[in-house]
């Protein structure tokens, strides 16, 4: 099946990615259109004869990883892994990312962190100079949420930023549920002025359970655009 024109882009930053891989590793899977191609590429070097474990960040990603015939395992089981290749909805030249437009933030996150790295797959649509352009998603227990928002909004406000905080659903009158079993508040702030700075504040609201302003995690981003690849970061680090 032939790909359109942002899709061969997507394909060719995770080829790149793909070419990172050794047997032996213990690798991340991360979620979304993007991500998807990382797990194809790593599908067919497994079917080749690659030898990784892989911790997928979403049942999405479990069960495509499991059509491939993917050998998986969890964090608990495997504690410590040396690559996660993930997609972004966003990133800024200090490659800070915001994500969760797939509503997989939380686990992404978790992953992401128990990784020695993580390298973002992308193409250059997804780069801005200052995080805000897309929604920034925060993933909130289901308890409380009316007032778990209102303190999303004062903290934001505290920290420049202003706009809807709205829940997100997944059809008309069925509110979108992530993996973990909670809700989702996309957050349409505009450019955020301190992206650390709010990560801070939303951080310490008690009805929070994660927000999609990933910082300090990526150490190298490949972005595909029609010129060719070009990475941000170390992928070496």
């Amino acid at each position: 099946m032939s790909l359109s024109p942002v899709e061969q882009l997507k394909r060719q930053a995770a080829e790149r990615a793909a070419a990172l891989v050794r047997s032996g590793m213990k690798l991340g899977l991360g979620t979304g259109s993007t991500a998807a191609h990382f797990v194809d590429c790593i599908g067919e070097k497994v079917r080749d004869g690659l030898d990784v474990i892989c911790v997928p960040t979403s049942e999405r990603t479990r069960a495509q990883a499991e059509g491939l015939n993917i050998k998986l395992s969890t964090l608990d089981e495997t504690p410590e892994l040396d690559l996660t290749v993930d997609g972004a909805d966003e990133f800024d030249p200090k490659l800070r990312l915001i994500k969760g437009g797939g509503g997989a933030l939380l686990r992404e996150k978790i992953v992401a962190a128990a990784s020695r790295r993580m390298v973002v797959i992308t193409d250059a649509s997804k780069e801005v100079e200052k995080l805000g352009k897309f929604k920034l998603p925060v993933e909130a227990d289901l308890f409380g949420l009316t007032a778990t928002a209102r303190q999303i909004e004062l903290a934001a406000k505290a920290n420049g930023c202003h706009g809807p905080v709205s829940l997100r659903y997944s059809a008309p009158g069925a509110r979108f549920i992530t993996d973990g079993g909670n809700a989702i508040f996309d957050c349409d702030f505009g450019v955020i002025p301190d992206p650390d700075g709010l990560a801070a504040a939303l951080n310490a609201i008690p009805g929070v359970v994660e927000h999609g302003l990933f910082i300090g995690l990526a150490t190298a981003i490949i972005i595909a655009d029609p010129a060719g690849i070009r990475v941000l970061g170390d992928l070496s680090a």
